[in-house]
């Protein structure tokens, strides 16, 4: 069974692609983008987790 860990980053409207490709070339997959509580974009995103069982 996949495991997965969460990450959530805010994105900042000038630099939103370049956030969002470094964290997915470290295997982020961008899961969702909701307003934070503080009105700025906030991105949801997940990998899996790699253990001895799936390495």
């Amino acid at each position: 069974m996949t495991t997965w860990e969460y990450v959530t980053t805010p994105l900042l409207i000038h630099n939103t692609t370049a956030i969002l490709n470094n964290w997915g070339s470290q295997g982020w997959e961008l899961v969702q983008i909701v307003t934070g509580p503080e009105g700025g974009l906030v991105a949801y995103l997940k990998r899996p987790v790699i253990t001895g069982e799936n390495a």
